[in-house]
């Protein structure tokens, strides 16, 4: 009995981790590629600076903002890019780690975490929105995002 309650359960848990897997949003991590995409489909580039293992910020930003349904809806608009600036250099391979650090010395010269950009399909930014309040009001985030479609 005991063995089926531990199969049960792990059975359950794999289908709730594939459900959640099917939800994520696709964050492309190289912006070369995301302007290809960008101009193909005449999208805006969401570029996302964020500073995964030190930033409470961009923790509580993923949560109250990347992680809504709002988001979700509102992002088919873009091409998202994530560019993760972690201070542990292990989370990221060293190539990775050298390139995010490369666009964070063009795109985010003060090193503000958390901070979005919307670019054109060539790079050029076009508007910017920076830092999160411990307010946690994502209201000019999604205004942002809505000015920028």
């Amino acid at each position: 009995m005991k063995y089926i309650l531990i199969i049960a359960f792990m059975g359950l848990s794999a289908i709730t981790y594939a459900q959640d897997n099917d939800n994520a949003l696709a964050w492309y991590t190289n912006l070369e590629e995301a302007q290809k995409v960008s101009k193909k489909e005449k999208k805006p580039i969401l570029l996302y600076f964020n500073g995964s293992d030190w930033c409470a910020p961009c923790k509580m930003l993923k949560k109250d903002f990347f992680d809504t349904s709002e988001f979700r809806d509102r992002s088919e608009e873009f091409v998202l890019v994530m560019i993760d600036y972690p201070r542990r250099i292990d989370i990221l391979s060293e190539e990775q780690f050298a390139y995010n650090k490369r666009l964070v010395a063009k795109y985010n010269k003060a090193r503000t975490f958390p901070k979005i950009l919307v670019l054109n399909n060539k790079g050029k930014p076009q508007d910017e929105i920076s830092g999160y309040s411990s307010l946690r009001d994502t209201s000019n985030h999604f205004a942002f995002l809505d000015r920028n479609k």
